[in-house]
């Protein structure tokens, strides 16, 4: 039975369904890139709940082959294979909209505005996340298998190591990418499709022309400016929440700042969710401030990047690692050879 909200019906299965239908033209260019794909096997996995989960991969296989001349025998050699860990993280959040307010503005449609604003809100702090996971595994010194010199060349980092003012050649240009792409990954270099960068990158490449943003037509007809683009035939999205930090060696006074750029390829992220079992749910609180109604979120899920292992942290773990926890360096194991690893960083000063 539909109960209320800021006055309005409300249907709580109706109203998860709207907000999680609401486009989101930042979480279309993420899933459109393939660089973030749903995963399958995970769903199954973490559909009865808990919040660590384990699935194997194969390594790729190899050998020479058997010259077949009816003499030679033929080689027969084993598959091989490792496994990954990943953690399903749990986030919620309420609003609330006093009567007095609703009475105040008459007229008002607070449930369409709510509805469309709670998707926008969960997908920034999904990016949050997926950033935070970003910054640990580039930050792991883990070499379990021996991959830590591999995985390094993951990273290209041209920013200013002295007292100097920064040059182009420690900025983005039109080559630095397929460099660092090339050096990652050598011959594999045709899985990215995606670049996550800080504005100020994305201006400079705009101005050198080497990037183009994309366009939208609003309900009324005004063409507007997205923050998706493409540059080097990688769909790139800005945001301003990649690492941009104070360079130390150019000395405070000239405020060189550090720019981090993901890359990230088809696949890099894998992506699942788990059940809730309230996922959105209103809350009555009828004395307060002349009274006001709250409405309540809540989401499990799980941003994977492929090819590490997350380590379940010792202790302050309580069934969902915290944002700290996932940017962790210490929590995150490379498990795969890193050249099939298809995520890379580039860090300029513009």
């Amino acid at each position: 039975m539909p109960g209320s909200y800021l006055n309005f019906p409300f249907d709580a299965e109706l109203f998860y369904m709207q907000w999680q239908t609401v486009q989101d033209l930042t979480k279309t260019a993420l899933y459109d890139s393939g660089a973030v794909q749903n995963n399958a096997t995970i769903q199954s996995m973490i559909a009865s709940g808990s919040d660590l989960y384990t699935f194997p991969f194969y390594n790729l296989i190899g050998g020479t082959p058997d010259n077949y001349d009816g003499a030679t025998n033929i080689t027969v050699d084993d598959t091989s294979g490792t496994y990954q860990s990943g953690i399903v993280f749990g986030r919620a959040h309420s609003w609330k909209g006093q009567d007095f307010v609703v009475d105040f503005n008459s007229g008002a449609d607070p449930m369409r505005q709510v509805a469309s604003q709670v998707a926008r809100y969960w997908q920034k702090q999904r990016q949050a996340i997926l950033l935070k996971i970003l910054s640990g595994v580039f930050s792991t010194t883990d070499n379990t298998g021996g991959y830590q010199a591999a995985w390094k060349l993951h990273t290209t980092d041209l920013k200013v190591t002295s007292d100097k003012e920064p040059t182009e050649d420690n900025k983005m240009g039109d080559t630095t990418v397929g460099d660092a792409i090339q050096k990652a990954v050598g011959d594999n270099s045709d899985v990215f499709s995606l670049a996550v960068m800080h504005s100020k990158v994305a201006t400079n490449l705009a101005n050198l022309q080497l990037l183009h943003y994309r366009k939208f037509t609003d309900a009324s007809g005004i063409e507007r400016q997205l923050k998706i683009a493409d540059y080097n035939g990688l769909t790139v999205i800005v945001d301003d929440g990649v690492p941009a930090t104070p360079n130390a060696a150019a000395g405070s006074s000239k405020g060189v700042v550090d720019y981090t750029t993901y890359l990230l390829g088809i696949g890099a992220i894998q992506h699942a969710t788990a059940p809730v079992k309230t996922p959105v749910e209103t809350h009555r609180e009828p004395f307060e401030k002349g009274g006001y109604d709250a409405l309540v979120t809540r989401l499990r899920e799980t941003l994977h990047p492929n090819g590490f292992t997350f380590k379940q942290p010792a202790s302050s773990y309580t069934h969902s690692p915290t944002d700290a926890q996932l940017a962790d360096a210490a929590n995150w194991i490379i498990a795969a050879e890193p050249k099939g690893i298809a995520m890379a960083q580039i860090i300029t000063n513009g």
